[in-house]
């Protein structure tokens, strides 16, 4: 292993978040390694969908229309089960989109490519050893070698390479009940999408994926997960029977797994050049995809950030906005879904919860607080602007740019932070601001719906950083905290730069 390679950023780990990871990577222009340890993908495809804000993420990069087409729009949600309606919820996206991981990941994979990333398999990380000037990654399987990086990102699932070799406790509870998901064919499908149907010592799905192809789910509270066993069909067919009461003559399968509900968070998301994302950071019991779309928005947040550092424009300190940021985030997802397994336990008292909370879900108060934050619509960051938009995802409205229409997202393919101002408001002293992509446009609204906040006043300009979370509004009255907003979210001009 004489030959040592050289490259801006190491990923370790090539699901979904690795991918968008390196995807945002190399659209900010920072040259990228991507690695997993397996030979090949696996065809597992746990995950069977992502949410509205997930598509906001991919629409901002003008790649969501590379993932629409494969996928099925859904009008509703659940929570623990019971139905959510969220068609009128303030985004372009109120649904969901069911695509398989599998598929995704290979949309993705495209995408990697062709911006200069593709992933290298049988390629695990197997240590690391980080200085003042750089991390240098030894990388075994059928190639062995060693990569000199600037960073390396943990996106390696739950039980994390990287996170060990970082040293990072991963805290939480172990598993207390046994699911099992797969891919099948049926010669009884039920007819319809049957949604968490409760039966027996549990609950049970199934919906179609495709034609011919149905994904099922089964959950049962008088069993744990337990990682030595390799179940099969048959396995899984012996738990539908007895919570369903029959198997829907299930066969052919494409592949069998298991889970159990285990919530886990990484006690820091950093340790010097290593940091981690998505899985490698958090599991928890897989409660309406949380999981692969928070992964997802991790790498939405820390891409831009990786790329300042990098290119020295930003101190490595900015990085430790990432775990302020992202770590509440997923703490939140552990307790929804801590929350949502126990009201999926058998018996008549919990079934006495479920229909009294049904009845709340019909209030639109309730019905908007659960789903927002389901879907990760109301995520404020303290960005240190005392604005009411201020640490809010802008909402993708309609514009009108020299002369023809347009759409915030649109602005945002760049990956670069966006100074926006509107109806012909003038930011005075930042003529020719090169830090951020800067757009004068017209804005018919005068309102923006915020959820979490509310309808609120259109503002006169707004900093939108490249996750799309605005740093900085301002109502007409000037330009004050301008400034301090573009020197800690968008680097500062004339940085040399350091050792970081």
């Amino acid at each position: 292993m004489n030959n040592v390679y050289q490259t801006g950023v190491v990923i370790a780990g090539a699901g979904p978040t690795g991918l968008w990871l390196a995807c945002e990577l190399r659209i900010a222009g920072v040259e990228v390694v991507l690695l997993d340890a397996l030979s090949e993908r696996s065809g597992q495809s746990r995950a069977g969908g992502i949410g509205p804000r997930t598509m906001e993420v991919l629409d901002q990069r003008g790649l969501l229309d590379r993932v629409l087409p494969h996928g099925r729009q859904l009008l509703f949600g659940h929570f623990a089960g019971l139905p959510m309606n969220f068609s009128d919820f303030a985004t372009r996206y109120p649904r969901g989109l069911a695509i398989t991981q599998g598929v995704l990941e290979s949309r993705l994979d495209c995408c990697a490519a062709e911006l200069g990333a593709p992933v290298h398999w049988d390629s695990p990380v197997v240590a690391a050893e980080q200085d003042a000037d750089g991390i240098t990654v030894e990388i075994g399987g059928g190639d062995p070698r060693r990569v000199r990086a600037g960073y390396l990102i943990g996106c390696d699932g739950g039980r994390s390479t990287v996170r060990k070799l970082a040293g990072i406790e991963f805290t939480g509870t172990e598993a207390t009940m046994l699911g099992m998901v797969a891919d099948v064919e049926l010669t009884r499908p039920p007819a319809g999408f049957v949604l968490t149907t409760r039966g027996g010592p549990g609950d049970y799905s199934v919906f179609e994926l495709q034609p011919g192809v149905f994904r099922v789910m089964v959950q049962r509270h008088d069993r744990v997960l337990d990682h030595a066993d390799r179940p099969d069909v048959e396995d899984l067919r012996e738990s539908f029977r007895l919570v369903a009461g029959t198997d829907f003559g299930m066969h052919s399968p494409r592949w069998v797994s298991q889970f159990g509900d285990a919530a886990r968070l990484a006690d820091t998301y950093r340790s010097g050049r290593i940091l981690l994302a998505g899985d490698a950071a958090h599991v928890h019991y897989p409660a309406g995809g949380q999981g692969l779309n928070t992964g997802i928005q991790d790498a939405a947040n820390l891409g831009w950030k990786l790329a300042q550092v990098l290119r020295g424009t930003a101190a490595s300190g900015l990085l430790d906005s990432y775990e302020a940021e992202r770590r509440p985030v997923a703490a939140r997802v552990l307790r929804n879904t801590k929350a949502q397994t126990a009201l999926m336990r058998p018996g008549p008292h919990t079934d006495a919860l479920r229909t009294t909370l049904a009845g709340l879900f019909d209030i639109d108060e309730v019905r908007e607080r659960i789903g927002h934050m389901m879907f990760a619509l109301d995520i404020r960051y303290d960005v240190g602007c005392g604005h009411p938009l201020a640490g809010y995802r802008v909402p993708d409205m309609d514009l009108t740019v020299a002369g023809r229409p347009s759409q915030v997202f649109e602005l945002m393919h760049a990956g670069r932070p966006v100074l926006l101002s509107l109806n012909g408001y003038r930011l005075r002293g930042y003529e020719g601001e090169r830090r951020v992509e800067q757009v004068e446009a017209r804005c018919a609204s005068g309102q923006w719906s915020i959820p979490g906040l509310g309808d609120i006043p259109a503002p006169a300009a707004v900093l939108i950083r490249p996750d799309g979370h605005m740093a900085w509004a301002g109502d007409g009255n000037g330009t004050a905290g301008l400034a301090a907003a573009l020197d800690a979210w968008c680097g500062q001009p004339g940085r040399e730069p350091e050792s970081q």
